[in-house]
């Protein structure tokens, strides 16, 4: 393993002072799979007090002295050094109740999630892999370090971190693990909510239909509303897979940005509510975007999400069934009430959800629409009042005044989006004059 030099340079500080000193965790993990870490942390055995003596020539980080950790600033950015340590009792299934120094690297790791991110390396020692971490990485497992149902109940919030594990580096977890997961997932209720929307915000852009199917167990702990779709049959010949399956893959098939996956895995949450089926035993959800939407936005504030996030995902869900089509005035008249990034999103949603349906179906003209969006977006066309050629001031010298100014000027702006008239101000002002007759 080749460490970065303003990282070596902190080892060999404590190293000839006759301490240890180790690369730990996620700089280890991805380093062993071709990856290019981003940080890197360290351990010793040498007390936050020992640290501050070696490295007293240095700016020094202290605001984490008291759990053992020293961050040296160095020209590759701030290196987080930590003294060896164990833990105590997780009362409250996130922090422990005491940390307590140790001088061997075995005893840190063992304190540690997954055994894939239990290993240290040491330019002078090697690997510290005590529990076969690297073989899992190798064998693509994820396995927690010891009594996996200890590790979940110590900090629940390491099965959320598993399944980003899992997902992002491609590991299965062993069944133990997996078992123990979903054991203690109820244990999420405990845990901040902006910890848990952050894990689940990492999550999203890297997971495949594959995934959400196999962590659905732990999925619905903190997203609940999601459980009743699981199963959930359409009897719609429009639709193979049932609620959550067809979820699963339009989730999968969104683009990676945050809140369109949000809207993805949101989108149908309303179907179960508003289910009915014909006579013919054909199945509906009328009404389900809009149920959707309210429940997505209830959803996003009880996790804390930021309100942009959330008022564009409810924006989204809630129109997700108002198919756009390449017709240039209609698209017009919605470029200018909705704007270029959300109506692209909204395309971007409606072509995923079409293409999750597991069954053929006719085509429907993404493309064309895409085509035409783009032009009407490069062309700077007036889509908005504040791109009219006229202003109020120029219907105030027509003689207009009060509310009837805004009224003009919106039924001016309407005109120019039918194409009815040019956006030039003679014309404008034509339109104007005639409007008041």
């Amino acid at each position: 393993m080749i460490l970065p030099e303003y990282v070596r340079r902190c080892i060999d500080a404590l190293e000839q002072k006759g301490f240890s000193c180790y690369a730990v965790g996620g700089c280890v993990r991805d380093a062993l799979l071709g990856l290019t870490p981003h940080d890197y942390d360290l351990c010793t055995d040498a007390l936050p007090e020992e640290m501050q003596a070696v490295f007293a020539g240095c700016r020094l980080v202290l605001a984490g002295q008291k759990h053992g950790t020293v961050g040296v600033v160095t020209e590759g950015g701030v290196v987080e050094i930590t003294t060896f340590r164990t833990e105590g009792d997780y009362a409250d299934s996130r922090h422990p109740g005491w940390v307590k120094f140790v001088r061997h690297i075995e005893g840190d790791l063992s304190r540690r999630d997954f055994t894939v991110n239990a290993m240290a390396y040491s330019p002078t020692r090697g690997f510290a892999d005590p529990f076969g971490g690297r073989q899992d990485l190798q064998n693509r497992i994820l396995r927690a370090v010891g009594d996996a149902n200890e590790r979940f109940a110590e900090d629940a919030l390491r099965i959320l971190r598993g399944v980003r594990f899992a997902v992002r580096y491609q590991l299965t977890a062993d069944p133990d693990t997996m078992t123990a997961m979903v054991r203690h997932a109820p244990l999420l209720d405990k845990i901040a909510r902006e910890r848990v929307f952050d894990e689940l915000c990492k999550l999203l852009p890297l997971v495949n239909a594959e995934d959400l199917c196999t962590y659905a167990p732990i999925l619905i702990q903190v997203v609940p509303e999601l459980a009743p779709t699981i199963g959930f049959q359409q009897h719609n010949a429009h639709h193979r897979f049932d609620v959550f399956t067809h979820t699963a893959h339009v989730a999968a098939a969104a683009p990676g940005e945050l809140s369109l996956r949000w809207a993805a895995l949101l989108h149908d949450i309303g179907k179960v509510s508003t289910f009915t089926m014909d006579e013919q035993g054909q199945g509906h959800f009328y009404g389900h975007a809009e149920v959707s939407a309210k429940m997505a936005e209830e959803i996003l504030l009880r996790l804390k999400a930021p309100t942009a996030l959330r008022e564009d995902v409810v924006f989204l869900i809630a129109r997700h069934m108002v198919l756009l089509e390449p017709e240039r005035k209609a698209l017009r008249r919605r470029l200018s009430k909705w704007g270029a990034v959300r109506l692209e999103k909204l395309l971007a949603l409606q072509k995923a959800d079409f293409c999750s349906k597991g069954v053929t179906s006719d085509s429907y003209p993404f493309e064309e629409t895409e085509t035409l969006l783009k032009a009407l977006v490069e062309e700077s066309s007036c889509l908005n009042l504040k791109d009219l050629a006229v202003n109020g001031h120029d219907l105030m010298a027509l003689g207009l005044e009060g509310c009837a100014i805004g009224a003009c000027l919106n039924r001016l702006l309407l005109q120019v989006l039918e194409e009815e008239i040019p956006n030039e101000k003679a014309a404008l002002l034509d339109a104007a004059r005639r409007s008041m007759v």
